[in-house]
């Protein structure tokens, strides 16, 4: 054999049509030829070569074009050939069904013991394509691409929502907030917060009603609220009201908002900012931006950039509060 990619000739019949999982390649025929590769052709997300060497036998070979995806993303093919003379009546000669990890020209070769002579068609039916992971783990099929599909039911589920929202689609409870009047539905609230749900679930006044008073948020900051339950918030609404949103958070025991709010303030923090914020971490019992801010106090000494500030805010921080900052000074503090 002549390894898959040597001497031959490249004819005008090299392309490969493809549809859905299936590449069939049409081949006029050898003439002086030996050796024949295809053009490059897409099924998922590799492109493919189809190889035919003329020697005692008829050699075929599958194979990935060699660039970063396959290398990265090498595939495992579970596919079966066909090779049939052109024209009707043809009687195919159907390789097993094949599942191997593909690399190179060398990991698939399907030797048969038959020469076509002029017009032949060779198929290609995927049966799957996975992926190969490089660390060792699973392999992953891309059919069906479930990743594609949450993607779009996605979108979806938020352009509707959305709609409901901006729209007034349906809504039948009211919001009073400090400023203003916000329109919005009971079932989504209810499935976002137990707190929203217990309301709606029981004889308080909300279900009699059909209102909430959130009277310590402004209207921007509960619209920011109700674009964080609805899926539609937009980033600088976020960071705008997100100490709000922290307060709601809580209130309402929404976790995932409380949780996005948390890992913002650790983001930022900052000797302007850090005993608010520390104030707030104990407030809600955010531990890890507590640790931020104890860390970024004591551990990088910025606790002497507040010495201004520090007096008002032990007059009226929780006494717990000032013995963790205690216990983190010993821990820090090495005397020479």
């Amino acid at each position: 054999m002549s390894g898959g990619g040597g001497g031959g000739c490249v004819g005008g019949d090299s392309k490969v049509e493809t549809i859905s999982r299936l590449a069939q390649w049409r081949i006029e025929g050898f003439g002086a030829c030996s050796y024949r590769r295809s053009d490059p052709f897409k099924l998922g997300i590799w492109n493919w070569f189809l190889s035919v060497e003329k020697n005692r036998y008829m050699y075929i070979r599958l194979f990935p074009e060699p660039c970063r995806v396959s290398k990265e993303q090498p595939p495992i093919a579970k596919f079966v050939l066909r090779v049939s003379n052109s024209g009707p009546g043809r009687r195919p000669y159907v390789s097993p069904v094949h599942e191997r990890l593909l690399r190179t020209s060398e990991d698939f070769v399907w030797p048969i013991d038959s020469t076509f002579h002029g017009r032949f068609v060779i198929d290609v039916e995927f049966i799957d394509l996975k992926i190969s992971p490089l660390n060792g783990g699973e392999a992953c099929s891309i059919w069906p691409n479930e990743g594609i599909m949450e993607s779009v039911t996605m979108r979806t589920t938020i352009r509707c929502l959305s709609r409901m929202l901006e729209e007034s689609i349906h809504t039948d409870v009211t919001i009073h907030t400090a400023d203003g009047v916000l329109k919005a539905h009971k079932a989504v609230l209810a499935a976002s917060s137990p707190v929203f749900e217990s309301m709606f679930l029981h004889n308080l006044k909300e279900k009699e009603s059909s209102t909430i008073d959130i009277e310590d948020m402004s209207l921007d900051a509960c619209s920011a609220l109700l674009g964080f339950i609805y899926g539609t918030i937009k980033q600088e609404d976020f960071w705008k009201h997100r100490l709000s949103l922290l307060g709601a958070a809580n209130k309402y025991d929404i976790a995932d908002l409380k949780e996005c709010c948390e890992d913002s303030l650790v983001e930022d923090i900052n000797s302007s900012n850090v005993l608010e914020r520390l104030n707030e971490a104990w407030l809600y019992q955010l531990n890890k931006l507590k640790k931020g801010c104890l860390t970024y106090l004591f551990d990088f000494g910025k606790i002497h950039d507040v010495r201004d500030e520090i007096n008002s805010f032990f007059r009226h921080a929780d006494r717990d509060l000032m013995i963790e900052m205690f216990q983190e000074v010993l821990t820090v503090w090495k005397p020479i």
